[in-house]
């Protein structure tokens, strides 16, 4: 009966589902990280902030882009789900 209801929940990892988010993530995450520090930096020179500052704004846009992509992500996978039953 164990054998039958392992069987029964058994699931295999749905690859093309795994690489079309993968893939997308790429892609987006160097949007979002390339805007971070394109960002801060940009931000840095409007506010006349020194070199540390700006590496500092650059940090915080940085943990916002990983907030973003965790997201994205998680919402991806909703979409395309990793997983599916055996």
């Amino acid at each position: 009966m164990n054998a039958k209801l392992i069987e029964a929940n058994a699931r295999e990892i749905a690859w093309p589902s795994v690489i079309t988010v993968i893939s997308a993530a790429i892609l987006i995450g160097a949007e979002v990280f390339g805007a971070a520090f394109a960002g801060g930096w940009a931000l840095a020179i409007l506010f006349g902030v020194e070199e540390t500052g700006a590496h500092i704004i650059q940090a915080v846009l940085f943990v916002i882009g990983v907030a973003i992509m965790i997201a994205f992500v998680r919402g991806a996978q909703r979409v395309e789900p990793f997983t599916r039953r055996a």
